[in-house]
Parts: structure tokens; sequence; C-alpha cells
């Protein structure tokens, strides 16, 4: 492209825009030519306006569960545009939602049996708890609250920041929040109960091996329980992230935490919410999180890779106990007042319906199994790094833990943007991977190649090397 109409692009963006999760005053003080404009996308890699080709190590935001340009999801939308692009789903239906809720109900768990599309992973959460709150009424019981975990993350919108434990983004919104319970986050590496002598990183293998390692007793699950014991009856729903904590740095749970929460909810006769938009859809090497450790939620919520990264789209899937609840006569109101003007859009259920399709007939999940082992065994190098604190991995998601001191586990002066820097510095290698401050964040493409997974790895010890 013409370095003046480049130029002019870049100033015109800065005029105009505010990006989000950006510190504005950075953006429009950094370099005049750094701002990279997208032009294309093929593959695993992003092309910029000039030609310059970068290996996506993040699938843009978590979505682009197939890589970029998959041919038979853009066949799929492309047709669908010839037919439909958009119709108001409030008494109307059309043949991609239907044919799609039929596709997810043989892939989710048993129990769940009917499907409530909106738009995205804050709306699917959002929905979630306005059906738990309003099902409880139906009850004749008065359950304001919610169980979550600190460090949680479920989205922007209001309902879904007040169950969510991650203060850098949540704290400043607290009183506009409803009351909602917070137990201590499995956070492996920086446990508060650890026992000094315990060097990193710590790798249980599984939950009670986790609580020996850490000497803490299993105090993180322990306080759900005492929060739930305590409060059960004024808790509607927990909620929690199977597995991984993804927008706190790739927060992964030890083996066996998972099924023991969903195990208390059970017994203490709570809801369970899983909040799957991060991890659905093949992202821990499995189709749902939750079938690692076979838990049977009354709640699955569903987002960013469900349309590939194509179109917005979002679905909350609940049992018929849930959805009987709100049967009734008209004049009761019993209906679930809650919708959105692009409620099941036929081009992104299109698109989701083809991604289904591509995970089964080219057996993405069986061929993503040997990718795992690879990336994990880069990583295992990795982690020998004099730099790196802690390295979590699930499946295709991964949070490396840059710290100051190794032996320690110090972190590095968040006025330094340690994390920041190396994503900025390792663009000059032709790779894209996101911080969460000083963890850095990958998120592959199922699609991806092991050629292209040792590329993204080397490129971090490369920038390690030059802290």
């Amino acid at each position: 492209m013409d370095n003046k109409i480049k130029a002019a692009l870049i100033n015109l963006d800065k005029s105009n825009i505010w990006h989000p999760f950006t510190q504005m005053s950075d953006w429009l003080n950094d370099d005049p030519n750094s701002p990279l404009i997208i032009d294309k996308a093929k593959g695993s890699y992003l092309y910029d306006v000039d030609g310059k080709k970068y290996l996506d190590g993040v699938s843009s935001l978590w979505v682009t569960l197939l890589g970029h340009r998959n041919p038979k999801i853009d066949r799929a939308i492309k047709k669908q545009i010839d037919e439909v692009s958009h119709t108001t789903f409030l008494g109307l239906t059309h043949k991609p939602a239907i044919d799609l809720s039929e596709k997810l109900l043989k892939i989710l768990p048993d129990n769940l049996k009917k499907i409530f599309y909106s738009d995205n992973g804050s709306t699917a959460v959002e929905v979630a708890l306005k059906m738990t709150y309003q099902y409880w009424q139906f009850k004749n019981e008065k359950r304001s609250f919610f169980l979550s975990l600190k460090n949680a993350y479920h989205g922007d919108t209001i309902g879904a920041v007040s169950v969510g434990g991650a203060d850098l983004f949540h704290s400043r919104f607290r009183y506009l929040l409803f009351k909602s319970y917070f137990a201590m986050s499995p956070y492996c590496y920086r446990c508060a109960h650890r026992k000094k002598e315990i060097e990193f990183p710590v790798n249980a293998e599984n939950f009670r091996d986790h609580n020996m390692q850490m000497g803490c007793q299993g105090q993180c699950i322990k306080e759900v329980e005492t929060i739930l014991a305590e409060n059960n009856k004024e808790i509607a729903a927990a909620v929690i992230e199977p597995l991984n904590q993804a927008a706190s740095g790739m927060i992964i749970m030890p083996k066996g935490y998972l099924r023991e929460y969903a195990n208390l909810c059970k017994r203490y006769g709570i809801l369970l919410i899983c909040d799957e938009v991060a991890t659905g859809f093949g992202r821990t090497g499995k189709m749902f999180a939750v079938e690692h450790e076979d838990v049977k939620p009354d709640f699955i919520c569903l987002s960013k890779g469900i349309t590939g990264g194509y179109m917005p789209l979002a679905v909350t899937a609940v049992t018929n106990e849930i959805y009987n609840a709100f049967l009734g006569k008209y004049e009761e109101f019993k209906t679930f007042f809650h919708g959105h003007s692009y409620t099941a859009n036929p081009l992104a259920c299109a698109a989701a319906n083809a991604v289904l399709d591509t995970l089964q007939q080219d057996e993405i999940l069986q061929k993503l199994q040997p990718k795992i082992k690879h990336l994990k065994k880069e990583l295992a190098l990795l982690s020998k790094h004099d730099k790196v604190g802690n390295i979590r991995h699930c499946g295709v998601m991964v949070g490396i833990e840059i710290v100051e001191d190794k032996k320690t586990g110090k972190p590095y002066d968040c006025k330094l943007k340690t994390g920041a820097k190396i994503c900025a510095d390792i663009r000059k290698r032709e790779v894209l991977i996101r911080n969460l401050g000083d963890t850095l964040v990958l998120f592959l493409h199922l699609t991806m190649t092991n050629r292209e997974i040792s590329k993204i790895i080397s490129a971090v010890k490369i920038e390690l090397d030059n802290l």
C-alpha cells in the first residue's frame, strides 16, 4: 500500500476510534507506523496492507477455530446470503437454526435438551443468569445470589461482570453489580497457601497431588463448600469456566477440581452454569471441557469458536427441568422475556453448521491429539527458561507467565510492561500473540501445523532471551 494512504488510514483510526481493552494514550503515542492494518487472511496467517504475513497465535481473540478463510465455511455463508441473511427469531424460525440445534444437542452432554440463541459470550452467560433467577421464582424460592471464583471472567455485560472475579476488569463497576459470593481460585502457581520451599513450576497431576504439593489442604475447594453450606438457600447458581480461567492468564484447574465443584453443587441443590465460551469446540482436546471429568451442568454457555470466527453467535443450552418451569398459560406471563435483534442470525447459524460438519467430517479432534503432544513437548523445553515462572497448558490454550526471578516467582514491575513489549517485539518475527499482564497467551487454531506451532514457541524463546 502507498505510504501516504497507509498513514492517512492510521491517522483516521487514531482520530476516530476507541479500541477495546486498550490504553488509548499508548495507542495514540505509539510509533505512527506501528499499528497493523489487516487486509487479508488465509489459514493460520493474517496479512497486513503491505502484504506481510503474521502467524495468528491467538486465533484472533480465540474465535478462528479452523483457521481463516476455511473453504467450507466460506461456501456455507455465500450460499446462505443467496437465500436470507437475516430474519427476526421472534415468532419466526428458519432451517439453519433448526439444523444447528439438532447438531448441538447430539454432541452436548445428554441432559441438555434445549437451545437458546443469542449473539456473544457475555449474553450467553447473561441468559443463563436470568433464566436461573426466574426459575427459582417459579419454585417460590427467593434466590438472588450467585457463586463464582476469584479471577473469573464471564463477559462485560452487567450480569456477567457481577459474577466476574477479575478485579482488573471488574472492580470499578462494583456499585453497579448484584451481590455474588467468590471462592478462592485454584491458581496453583500463585496459591496463597503454598509452602515457601516448593519450587516452581508446580505440575500437579491431579487435585490431590496439587493439595499435597501446595500445602493448601484443599483450601480452594473447601472454601467453595463452606460458601455453599452456609448460603445454599439463597444461591441461585454456581458459575464456572471449566478447566481454564482463560482471561485471567490461562489458570488451569488441577485434575479433579471441576468434578469436585460439580459434586458440591449437586449436594447442596445448586444449579451449575458452565461457561464454555473459551473452552468449547475442541480447544481442550475434547469437544467440551466438561467431558474431561464427566460433568453434566444445568447450563452450558457457548460462543467464540462456534462460527469459526466468521459471525457473532452464542448459545445457552439448558435442561428440560429449566425449560419446563417456564411453560404456562399466556396470562401467567412465565415467558422468558429476553432476546436480541440478531438472535439466531441465519448467516451465523450457517457458519456454525459448517463448523460442526467440518469438525466431524474432517476428524479435526482426532488429528489434533498429536499436535497437542507436540505443543506439550515444545512447552516443556520452554519451561526451563530462566524468565519463565510457570507454563499453564490445556489442549491448544497456553499461558506463559514471565517472571523476573524464577526461583522466587518474583514478577516484573508492571510499569515495565514486559509482557506487552514482548508481544510488540515478536511481530518482527511474523508472529502475533497477546499478553494478559506478564502472561503470554497462545490460543491456537485446531488446524495449525506442528511447524507453525514450533515457529511460535521459537519466537517466544528468542524474545525471552532478549529480556
